[in-house]
């Protein structure tokens, strides 16, 4: 079982190849195969979290070269964690309609396939990384993906992703000086094996300046607030399965890099006093909710107001990181899963209205729910989860917040989170009053159904999941992330 980390991401690399060949000569052969790859990977991550919960930490040490000369490989129950989180919605993302999710007629679609593939690939990639320098090769497979994935959306979209290819590039370099400056220090670029030679040497100011860099270069690829500005065009202008993958794991792949080298390599003592890194990113996130909130409020695209709201969701990771303690660590991993799984359910309504009506307007969405019950009560399910509603998801991760904030002491951050739940509800009544309005004011509407099965599955599940994964709460906290914030925060 050694070699899992391994096979988690040969199945995605030699998927993506596969789809790449055949995709000119089937789309359907191509479709098959992604399917098959992400289908394979997720079956992986499911048994590696399995056996990370069950017997321990797996540790692929590459060719057989022990690190800090050889790259490590590490599925331990963090990263474990994250993969299911990455493949589960990377395969039920594949599954929604190519035509309505990617915006995809056949001569563009040609290399979608790979693409997707190697987005995760490269997301597993960097949750999986031991190496620092490693960590930075898969950023940049998986931004590579994304910028052509987000330039499928058509002119506007390329231009965003134009627009984000500068500040992927910026943060990407950002990163990689840090890294520099810890190898200059160090010698190494093992994480285990930075942070013990980095014991005792924290107050070096070319240490303080490596981690700086990191962080700020980590945060833009993150979008945290306010290094967000490419976020929302990128999510607005890409296809709605893009957006939502964009939305639900790739951002969160930075925001996971973002929680391991501040809390397993960065030395404690680099992170106690009034001003730390961390605090920094607390902050920076609890500005971020109030923005995002306020901003989504304002818009009249429901996409748009989605990416706004992505703001505003990433600022409750942020912010949970800040608090580093145990609840409120526990409180933004809880969120990587739930955004992931009502944002993605939210996007795919979004494709789902486009397929259906070609409408983008909220003020447009008159008579929505009477034309398409099924799809607006799972819209209404994933949006009573953002809001915070128990018994669903996004209720627990605001609640594991607000006590990670009373037990720090920060009632700045209690005020916000609460704030956070009426910002919330108001973007999202304003939709739901016109979706409820009786009579449809447009004709599209008027002459919309409800989707077909192949559209409906993936958003039932999704809208389904934030219900489950409120339920069974207390097991994934008990089960899974405990043992993480063990492991991360100091004793």
């Amino acid at each position: 079982m050694t070699a899992l980390p391994l096979l988690l991401l040969a199945v995605l690399f030699i998927t993506a190849a596969i789809a790449g060949i055949v995709g000119p000569w089937r789309q359907q052969a191509a479709f098959a195969v992604a399917l098959a790859g992400a289908g394979g990977a997720f079956a992986l991550a499911v048994a590696g979290l399995v056996v990370v919960l069950t017997d321990g930490t797996i540790i692929h040490e590459l060719g057989g070269w022990p690190p800090p000369i050889g790259i490590e490989y590490v599925l331990d129950p963090l990263a474990s964690y994250m993969t299911l989180v990455i493949t589960g919605i990377g395969l039920i993302t594949l599954i929604f309609p190519t035509r309505a999710g990617f915006d995809a007629t056949p001569p563009r679609r040609m290399p979608l396939y790979p693409l997707v593939l190697l987005l995760l690939a490269g997301l597993l990639g960097v949750v999986m990384a031991g190496d620092l320098f490693n960590l930075f090769g898969f950023l940049e497979i998986y931004a590579i993906a994304t910028y052509a994935l987000i330039g499928l959306g058509g002119a506007r979209a390329t231009f965003a992703a134009f627009r984000y290819l500068i500040f992927g590039t910026l943060g990407s370099m950002l990163y990689l000086l840090g890294v520099g400056f810890l190898y200059l220090t160090t010698g190494s670029l093992n994480m285990t094996d930075v942070a013990a030679q980095l014991t005792g040497i924290a107050d070096s100011p070319t240490v303080a300046a490596a981690f700086a860099l990191i962080v700020i270069g980590l945060a833009l690829k993150m979008a945290l607030f306010p290094l967000h500005v490419w976020l929302p065009e990128a999510h607005s202008f890409a296809p709605p399965a893009v957006a939502a993958l964009l939305a639900a794991v790739q951002v969160k792949a930075a925001a996971y890099a973002l929680v391991r080298i501040l809390l397993s390599v960065a030395p404690p003592e680099l992170l106690d006093g009034a001003v730390t890194a961390t605090s920094a990113v607390g902050w920076f996130g609890a500005a971020g909710i109030v923005f995002g909130s306020v901003m989504a409020i304002l818009q009249r695209d429901f996409k748009r107001m989605l990416a706004y709201s992505t703001v505003a969701q990433l600022g409750f990771i942020g912010l949970g990181i800040g608090l580093a303690n145990e609840q409120g660590l526990t409180g933004a991993l809880l969120h990587v899963l739930n955004h992931a799984v009502m944002k993605s359910a939210l996007f795919l309504v979004a494709g789902s209205i486009l397929a259906q009506t070609g409408i983008r307007e909220i003020p447009r969405f008159a008579g929505l729910a009477r034309r398409m019950p099924l799809t607006m009560f799972a819209a209404a399910l994933a949006a009573a989860s953002m809001v915070g509603v128990p018994p669903t998801a996004g209720f627990w991760s605001k609640f594991y917040l607000l006590w990670g904030s009373v037990e720090a002491g920060n009632w700045a951050f209690v005020v916000i989170i609460m704030a956070s739940t009426l910002l919330t509800a108001g973007y999202f009544v304003r939709v739901f009053q016109q979706v409820m309005t009786f009579d449809p004011a447009e004709e599209a509407v008027a002459n919309a159904v409800e989707p077909a099965p192949q559209y409906l599955a993936p958003v039932a599940v999704l809208g389904a999941g934030v219900v489950v994964i409120g339920l069974g709460n207390f097991a994934i906290v008990s089960g899974v992330l405990e043992p993480v914030t063990a492991a991360l925060l100091p004793l």
